[in-house]
C-alpha cells in the first residue's frame, strides 16, 4: 500500500454527497412527534443537518469539534471528541510504523501491519474476525509509507464495547504472528508485483519515486519488493512489533458517543496493553533531485506520464497557499488549468491530475495523465508549458474566488461524520499539528491573495526540476490538434485494466 491524496469533489457531486448524508442521517434519528417535527431555527442544535433549500446558496456550516486531548501513562497522545448522535464510536491508533522505518528490509513494515489480525492467544484469524462480527464491531488496519494504522468500529453500549475493545488491543498489542499466515500473505504479495509487472501505471510510480528520492527511505515501494519479501522471517516482524508499535509511538483517536471518562478509560486500556517503548524518530529530510526523464518500454497503446518534485512536509506553513493553488492548476476536476487545456481543448486524455502530497517530511508534487503513445511527446510538452505558464502568471482573481467557493463548500465534509473526524483527528495527532489546524486552513484559505498563492507556488516548486517518467511503446510521435472548444474526436486516454 502506498500514500494516497484524499479524493476531492466537484461542487455538484458534494450537492449528491450532502443529500445522501441528509438521507441517510434522517432514517438513522428516532421517530418524532408532529410537534417535534415542525421546523424551528432558532432551537436548531449546532450539530444538525441543513438542508440544500435552507442553504440558499450559501456555503454549509461547519461542525465546530471540540477537540480534547491528553496523554496516557505510557505516552500515547489522546485526541477525543464527543459525539452522541449515534450509540456508537470510532477508535484510530495511528504509528509511525510505515514503510519509511523498513531499514534495510522494504516490506517489513506492511507484513507486520498485515499480520496483527491473524492471529492471538487462542484465536485464528477467522476466530479474531467472527469475534468482532458477533459484536457488530469492525476492525481495520493499513500501513503507508509514514504511518501504520489500526481501527475500531464499535457499540458504545458496555456490553458490545468492552469485549470489543479487548480483542482489539490483544489484536494490536499482542499479536502471535502464526507462521502459516506469513507463508499465505507473502505469496500474496508476491502475487500482485506479478500483476504489477502488466500495470502501467504501477511501473511508472515505483519508477518515479525510486528516482526522486534515491537513497530516501521513501523510494521503495510501501509493499517491499519481490527481492526482499521472500526472506522476511518470524523474529523480525516481532522484533519491529516491539520496536514500532509501543505506546510511546501511538496516537490515539476516539469519536463518538463517551463521556470523556469512558474515553479515558478506552484509551488506557490500548495504551497500556502495547509494548513499551519511545517514538521513533521521523526520517531525514530528502536531497533534491536532479531533473530527469526516464522511459520506460511498455507494449500498450497509451504512455503514462508522471511528472513530480519535492514538494513540502505536512507542518509547512504554506499548505494552505499550495492547496488552494494545486486545486486551480490540476486538483479538482473539470475546470482546472490541466483538465481544460488537455482534455476539454484538445481531447488528450481522459484525466490529468496534480497533486501534493505532505508527508513527515518533504512528500511530492504530482501530476499524471495517460495519453495516445503517438502523442505522447507533445502532450508530455503541453503540461510542462502549462505548469510553466501557471507559475509564471499565477491565478486569475476569478480562478481564486471559484476555488474559495468551491473549497467552503467540500469543507464540512472534512467533519461530516465520525469516521472522517477520527481520521482528522488521527492526522493532527500524528503530524502535530495545532488542535485548530482545520479552522486555521480554512481561514487562512479564504484570505488568500493571487499573489501568495503566485509566490507560494513558485517558492516550492520549478518548471525546470521536474522528475519525468514515462510508461509506453517507442513509436513515431504525431504533432498535437489544435485547441478548441469542441474537440474532434472523444478523450483518448482511457485508462487502461
Amino acid at each position: 500500500m502506498s500514500d494516497r491524496s484524499a479524493p476531492r469533489y466537484t461542487l455538484f457531486g458534494l450537492a449528491i454527497i450532502v443529500v445522501v448524508v441528509a438521507i441517510a442521517l434522517l432514517l438513522a434519528r428516532p421517530a418524532q412527534s408532529d410537534n417535534a417535527a415542525k421546523p424551528d431555527t432558532a432551537a436548531r442544535p449546532a450539530n444538525a443537518l441543513q438542508s440544500l433549500a435552507e442553504l440558499d446558496g450559501k456555503a454549509p456550516s461547519r461542525r465546530q469539534l471540540n477537540i480534547q486531548h491528553w496523554t496516557t501513562a505510557e505516552g500515547a497522545r489522546v485526541l477525543f471528541v464527543e459525539a452522541r448522535e449515534l450509540p456508537m464510536f470510532d477508535l484510530r491508533v495511528t504509528f509511525a510504523a510505515g514503510s519509511s522505518q523498513d531499514g534495510a528490509i522494504p516490506g517489513l513494515a506492511t507484513l507486520t501491519n498485515a499480520m496483527l489480525n491473524e492471529g492471538v492467544a487462542g484465536k485464528d484469524v477467522t476466530a479474531i474476525a467472527e469475534g468482532f462480527e458477533n459484536l457488530g464491531a469492525d476492525f481495520g488496519n493499513g500501513s503507508y509509507r509514514d504511518m501504520a494504522v489500526t481501527s475500531l468500529r464499535s457499540l458504545s453500549a458496555a456490553q458490545k464495547r468492552e469485549p470489543a475493545l479487548k480483542l482489539f488491543t490483544e489484536v494490536v498489542g499482542q499479536p502471535t504472528f502464526p507462521e502459516d499466515a506469513l507463508k499465505r500473505i507473502k505469496n500474496q504479495l508476491l502475487a500482485g508485483f506479478e500483476y504489477e509487472k502488466q500495470n502501467p501505471g504501477k511501473i511508472a510510480g515505483k519508477t518515479l519515486f525510486a528516482n526522486l528520492y534515491g537513497d530516501h527511505p521513501y523510494a521503495h515501494p510501501s509493499d517491499g519488493t519481490a527481492q526482499t519479501i521472500p526472506g522476511i522471517t518470524l523474529e523480525q516482524l516481532r522484533a519491529f512489533h516491539r520496536k514500532a508499535y509501543t505506546a510511546g509511538n501511538a496516537v490515539i483517536a476516539l469519536v463518538g458517543d463517551l463521556s470523556r471518562g469512558e474515553a479515558e478509560a478506552i484509551a488506557a486500556q490500548v495504551s497500556a496493553g502495547l509494548p513499551k517503548g519511545p517514538a521513533l524518530a521521523k526520517p531525514e529530510q530528502p536531497h533534491e533531485p536532479k531533473a530527469s526523464v526516464t522511459h520506460v518500454d511498455f507494449p500498450s497503446k497509451q504512455t503514462h506520464l508522471m511528472l513530480a518534485e519535492l514538494g513540502i512536509d505536512r507542518n509547512d506553513p504554506d499548505w494552505a497557499a499550495l492547496s488552494l493553488g494545486n486545486q486551480i492548476l490540476g486538483g479538482g476536476a473539470f475546470g482546472t488549468r490541466l483538465m481544460s487545456e488537455v482534455r476539454e481543448k484538445r481531447g488528450l486524455t481522459y484525466g490529468v491530475y496534480s497533486v501534493f502530497s505532505p508527508m513527515q517530511v518533504r512528500g511530492p508534487f504530482m501530476i499524471n495523465l495517460q495519453t495516445r503513445a503517438e502523442l505522447s511527446e507533445g502532450t508530455l510538452k503541453l503540461v510542462q508549458d502549462i505548469l510553466a505558464d501557471y507559475l509564471k502568471n499565477g491565478p486569475t482573481q476569478q480562478e481564486l474566488d471559484d476555488a474559495k467557493r468551491e473549497l467552503a463548500g467540500s469543507f464540512p465534509l472534512s467533519n461530516a461524520s465520525n469516521a472522517s473526524i477520527v481520521g482528522q483527528l488521527g492526522a493532527i495527532g500524528f503530524y502535530g499539528l495545532p488542535l485548530s489546524w482545520l479552522e486555521d486552513f480554512m481561514q487562512q484559505s479564504q484570505a488568500l491573495t493571487v499573489e501568495q498563492v503566485k509566490s507560494a507556488m513558485n517558492k516550492h516548486l520549478a518548471a525546470d526540476k521536474l522528475v519525468i517518467v514515462t510508461v509506453g511503446p517507442n513509436v513515431p510521435q504525431q504533432p498535437l490538434p489544435p485547441p478548441t472548444d469542441k474537440p474532434a474526436e472523444q478523450p483518448l486516454g482511457v485508462p487502461e485494466h
